[in-house]
């Protein structure tokens, strides 16, 4: 059985955003833990936390995202679209795709803070004096 395995990418490593990625990598694999192919997704302009990044990923067979940090609205939603996710990768993507399918990689279940009341309204900070 082949899976499909999408990686958020930027300059051939793991982009740390999901929502703003560069690009996703998309490899597909076989049983025997070998690549057979792969091609590049375009990330879609500003948050992909907010377009139908998700659907699209659905709709060309993704069933796991190895990715940097993401919020947890956006991890719950990858989930209830059947693709599992395993966050905190970080390095060549390459690296972290073997690293997958020799079975070394491990969720850190961090997600990311800022994410978690996503919206467009400026936070204004305000230095101690």
């Amino acid at each position: 059985m082949m899976k499909k395995i999408a990686i958020p990418t930027r300059d051939n490593m793991v982009d740390d955003q999901f929502g703003h990625c560069d690009h996703y990598s998309v490899f597909t694999v076989d049983d025997n833990r070998h690549i057979v192919s792969s091609e590049c997704m375009v990330s879609p302009k500003g948050c992909g936390c907010k377009t139908d990044i998700i659907s699209e990923m659905q709709k060309n067979g993704i069933s796991i995202l190895l990715a940097g940090n993401m919020g947890i609205s956006v991890f719950e939603k990858l989930a209830k679209n059947g693709i599992s996710v395993i966050r905190g990768c970080y390095g060549c993507i390459l690296d972290v795709l073997y690293a997958y399918m020799n079975g070394k990689l491990v969720d850190s279940a961090d997600s990311c803070k800022h994410h978690e009341k996503h919206n467009d309204t400026p936070i204004l900070l305000i230095p101690f004096v």
